[in-house]
């Protein structure tokens, strides 16, 4: 994993906010290690990892485990379904050993998690290790009535299936904004992820002139694509160009050694006369 998809996984946290200083304290007392975890299995075989818990606050915390899907729907959001009731679950493959820990303050406690894949799996497999804290009392409401709040922490699991994996993106709808006195260049596309298991997409852009010779270059945020997941990426670059013609070559690198290139060709106009947006399909 590189630095980039590294910063995307620094934290996989999830906090049931009910707005309190006191819940914000107690959200700062507890964290998760790993929160996210890459692991290639072989078909048939079980295999296992764990789970640490740090409780810097005052007191124990009482920490109850669950498993849930991990998918997403057509808007890109993320989706927490029961295990088993997404396209690819690996939640139904796996269990935490305890249910349930207490951590004590100062201290860490662990959970393992047991996978059993089945013989006939390929490609990816997806799902999230929760740790919920037990509810603590923070105050009151206006009707003088305890308000509880809790802390759910969440591991990210991205599973493959050794020598099954099959590689594949589509690029599409691109749109090419050129540069002008008053904004950057701006290319955007759709990118369809083709695979069976989940990739890293890494866009860059390269920018020729008529001569086909680099004037610039730049690169886009590195986003994960789970099977079949689309989502629009864009590539800018600040700086201005000459009036004239000009090439946008933008490359996608993914998987082991998958590249996948589109080129652009665009016109700079002179100061003073409309920019044409360029529209590929």
């Amino acid at each position: 994993m590189n630095a980039t998809q590294t910063n995307m996984f620094k934290k996989f946290l999830f906090v049931i906010l009910l707005g309190s200083a006191a819940h914000e304290a107690l959200a700062q007392s507890l964290a998760l290690a790993p929160a996210e975890i890459q692991y290639q299995f072989k078909p048939g075989q079980p295999f296992q990892f764990e789970i640490a818990v740090s409780n810097g606050g005052s007191g124990p915390a009482v920490m109850r485990t669950s498993v849930t899907d991990l998918w997403y729907n057509e808007k890109n959001e993320k989706l927490f379904g029961p295990a088993g009731s997404s396209p690819r679950s690996a939640g139904n493959w796996m269990e935490v050993v305890p249910p349930q820990i207490t951590v004590p303050p100062g201290g860490t406690g662990k959970v393992t998690v047991v996978v059993t894949p089945p013989v006939e799996a390929s490609g990816g497999y997806y799902g999230v290790v929760f740790l919920e804290s037990r509810p603590e009392p923070i105050g009151s409401n206006a009707e003088n009535k305890a308000v509880f709040a809790n802390i759910q922490l969440g591991s990210l699991v991205l599973l493959s299936a050794l020598h099954t994996d099959q590689y594949g993106i589509e690029i599409s709808e691109a749109q090419l904004t050129p540069p002008d006195s008053s904004r950057s260049l701006k290319l955007d596309f759709l990118l369809s992820n083709k695979s069976n298991t989940h990739v890293f997409p890494e866009p860059r852009l390269a920018i020729l002139n008529s001569k086909r010779a680099l004037v610039a270059k730049s690169e886009g945020a590195v986003q994960r694509f789970f099977p079949e997941q689309k989502d629009r990426l864009s590539v800018s670059w600040a700086g201005s160009l000459p009036p004239g013609e000009y090439t946008a070559v933008l490359t996608v690198a993914y998987g082991p050694e998958g590249i996948q290139t589109k080129e652009i060709p665009f016109h700079v106009p002179a100061p003073g006369q409309p920019v044409r947006v360029v529209e590929t399909r």
